[in-house]
């Protein structure tokens, strides 16, 4: 669904990105690994058009979106939902409001309509309950659920996840996986993880791609990540919290 073809980026002097190609599939989990500050974000922020690679292209769908308007990307990113590691949620809406927000003001639905995609990914998200409370009143894991139960409410075909389980417990990290994996076996959705933590690969993703240095340094199932002889690869899966 997704492809990057030689994409590099440079901010001035510094290069972000060197010659990063990456095919991301229908209807599978990838995950991207990588230090903290190798680019993985930026990466998510290509596929949605909201920066433009120095050089390179960024196909969705088969279709170069590359030098896309905003207006000509809105289309696209209904296709992908978005998780943002801080959530992103509103902080004066409830749980509803939120899931219902970019509904309201992005398309032209009924309230009937709006009010049935909001109970769906609330109950498909585990929130039936909380369906008025703020925020603030939810414990991290939940606040997780409530984005992406909003990032499901344009019925997208893949959800890309900024380290979905940063700052969580491991029963919250657990939870929020477990919703990843059901993305995709009982919806048939893709996703893209964007993640610095190893179990997290392991325990959801299809493929991985390992990010060092701005370049893509393996690209295959995570289980032959073991079979690398790249120094990073060997360093990080003797010491996976570094």
């Amino acid at each position: 669904m997704i492809e990057l073809r030689n994409v590099s980026l440079r901010y001035g002097s510094r290069e972000i990105l060197k010659d990063v190609s990456l095919t991301i599939e229908d209807k599978k989990i990838k995950a991207i690994l990588g230090p903290s500050g190798a680019g993985k974000s930026t990466i998510i922020k290509l596929m949605l058009g909201l920066i433009k690679p120095t050089s390179g292209q960024v196909l969705v769908d088969d279709v170069d979106i590359t030098h896309f308007s905003e207006v000509e990307l809105f289309p696209i990113r209904q296709k992908m939902g978005i998780v943002f590691q801080g959530n992103a949620l509103f902080d004066s809406m409830t749980v509803t409001e939120n899931m219902s927000f970019f509904l309201r003001e992005n398309l032209n639905l009924p309230e009937s309509e709006i009010a049935a995609r909001v109970h769906e990914q609330i109950k498909f998200a585990g929130l039936e309950g909380f369906e008025n409370s703020l925020p603030d009143s939810l414990s991290g894991g939940m606040r997780k659920r409530v984005a992406i139960g909003r990032a499901l409410i344009f019925h997208p075909k893949m959800v890309l996840f900024d380290e979905p389980t940063a700052g969580l417990d491991p029963v919250s990290s657990k939870k929020i996986l477990d919703l990843i994996k059901r993305l995709q076996s009982e919806i048939g959705l893709g996703a893209v993880i964007v993640t610095h933590i190893l179990q997290d690969v392991f325990a959801v993703a299809d493929s991985v791609a390992v990010l060092y240095q701005g370049k893509i340094i393996f690209n295959d199932v995570p289980q032959k990540l073991y079979d690398s002889t790249h120094s990073f690869i060997t360093s990080f899966l003797s010491n996976p919290e570094d």
